[in-house]
């Protein structure tokens, strides 16, 4: 793999955690949640992105071995 895939695929998966944070946000805000409740959210669902695309990464490099 080239260098400039590798950090295509990372800033691929930070953006779609980003997203997923925001949409989170949003979401929390029109809930009725609070700002600070909001953030809390967004930042478990970032968190849990990155840790799933992760997961899913050593699972792949484990079976690619």
């Amino acid at each position: 793999m080239t260098l400039a895939l590798i950090l295509a695929i990372i800033t691929l998966v930070l953006l779609i955690a980003v997203f997923a944070a925001a949409g989170t946000a949003k979401l929390a805000r029109l809930d009725g949640a609070t700002y600070p409740t909001a953030l809390t959210r967004a930042a478990i669902a970032f968190t849990a992105t990155l840790t799933l695309a992760t997961a899913i990464t050593g699972a792949l490099a484990a079976t690619l071995k």
